[in-house]
Parts: C-alpha cells; structure tokens; sequence
C-alpha cells in the first residue's frame, strides 16, 4: 500500500503549503480522491500519473497540477522511486485574482479548465527556495506569502504555459518518453535508445515532442535534471559529485546549465536557501 508523508510548511489566512512525498510503492490506480479545496502542485522529485476521467497527466518537475475542489481523480506510479510534491491552496478570491480568466471554467467555484501546466525553470527555482527556506525556517511568514503569490502568478503567467494543439495519440507518445526519461534521470540516453523505447522512429519523436512541449526533447531532460539538483542541494557538500550523480560531464558543465537555467550557481543558491 502506498504511504504518504505530509508536513505542513506554512498556514496563514492566505496560503496554505504542505511538503508531500509518496513513496510510490503501489503501481496500479488508487482509489478515486477528491480535495476539498483547489491545489497548485509543484512536483519536485519523482515522477507519477494523474488519472482524471479519461484524461491522463505525467506529473513531474517541469509541470504544476491542478487540483481542482470536488474533481475526483486516481494516481498511478509506473515507475519506481516515489515523487514528491509542494501542495499550495491559496484563499479563492485572491486564486481567481491571479488565474487568468480564460483558464478558468466559468464556475462559482475557481476550477481550471487544463490539468496540468509547463512550468519554466524561474517557477522551479522558486518552487526550491520557498520549500527549503520554510523547512529550515530562514523565512519570515510575510516573505514566505509573498513568495508563494509570486512563484504562482509566474506559474500562471501566459509564459509559462504552452498551449498545445497535440492530437491525443502524440500527447500519450510524448507522456511515454517522459517516463522513460524520468525512469533513469542520470542516463545519459541516446535519441535512438529513447526512440526505440516508445516504439517510434528519431525523427517522428522529436518532431512530436517539440510540437508537445514547445521546447526539445534534450533541454527538458536538462531541466528534469537540473529541478533534482534543486531538491538534492541541501544534502551535497560536493557540488562535483551532485552534478556527476545527475549525469552532467563535468562541474563546470553543471554549474553552466544550472546559472543558465536559474540565473545563480548552484553554491549562490546553496547560500540563498541557507543550506550552506
């Protein structure tokens, strides 16, 4: 049976947040659950499948979810390892404030019409910094609040999210190379082996992920990588290890994609996070 352990990081009158992590052990479907409240989901370690309706969804770091209030859904783990996620509900009036209207269902309630979302490498930044300063408690609530309004107006914002005219059979094929990317992060796979995985040639599968994704294939497994740098830099004093174990060269190599990708080293985030 799977297990869950929660712990809640901050709750004020504006924004609850919980620290959630799975350890994924039961594959198939769960029983069907349904939130009393609409969550953000921010995925940061681990990947699983979010069942809703017919409507399928790989949740993992380059995605937030949403949870919408009284929409019944399962989870399923086809690969090993857990996940963990950062829940964030916000109070609804200052939700519908931030949501953009045409991603909203025309409701009382505030419910979006997609399941899931791209995020950009800013939002995962974000995302690591809030968790790891609320779990250390280097954050004042004030700072905390606003950075959580901060990272979900980024989040939402129409940069992050790529709209997708992907017909279904491609979104399903792209949503296995994604598991077959999350199931060994540090591999440093080959085209052909990623292509031969899904059952597709090269050339259609990058075609197909682009259109997707709106990004190659190659730079989201970069990011896929460098969103676990974030949730391991606490427990590395090595920056060289840490970028080996995620299969990166060299630690130059490492600390390029990742000042690239968040605009800081992964040492200044280290000392910003107050990890070091």
């Amino acid at each position: 049976m799977t297990a869950l352990a929660i712990q809640d990081l901050l709750d004020s009158q504006t924004v609850s947040i919980r620290d959630v992590v799975c350890d994924g052990k039961c594959r198939h479907k769960s029983a069907e659950e349904c939130p009393s409240a609409t969550y953000l989901v921010f995925p940061y370690r681990g990947v699983y499948m979010r069942h809703l309706g017919s409507n399928d969804a790989v949740a993992e770091a380059n995605q937030v979810l949403f949870f919408n209030r009284t929409e019944s859904y399962r989870i399923s783990h086809p690969v090993q390892g857990g996940d963990a996620c950062l829940s964030i509900a916000v109070r609804e009036e200052l939700l519908r404030e931030l949501a953009p209207k045409q991603h909203l269902h025309d409701n009382p309630a505030v419910m979006f019409r997609r399941q899931r979302w791209q995020v950009d490498p800013r939002a995962q930044v974000l995302v690591a910094l809030l968790r790891h300063s609320l779990l250390n408690r280097s954050i004042e609530m004030l700072e905390a609040e606003t950075l959580t309004l901060t990272l979900i107006r980024r989040a939402l914002g129409e940069r992050a999210s790529h709209a997708t005219r992907a017909t279904y059979g491609r979104q399903k094929l792209v949503d296995r190379a994604k598991l077959v990317l999350s199931s060994e992060l540090s591999r440093r796979w080959t085209l052909g082996e990623i292509a031969a995985e899904v059952g597709v040639s090269p050339v259609y599968l990058t075609q197909a992920f682009a259109q997707v994704e709106g990004v190659p294939l190659y730079r989201y497994q970069l990011r896929l990588r460098l969103a676990r740098a974030l949730d391991l830099l606490g427990s590395y004093d090595d920056l060289s290890t840490l970028g080996m174990d995620l299969g990166f060269s060299s630690h130059s190599h490492f600390t390029a994609a990742f000042r690239q990708a968040y605009g800081r080293t992964p040492a200044q985030f280290q000392r910003s996070a107050s990890l070091r």
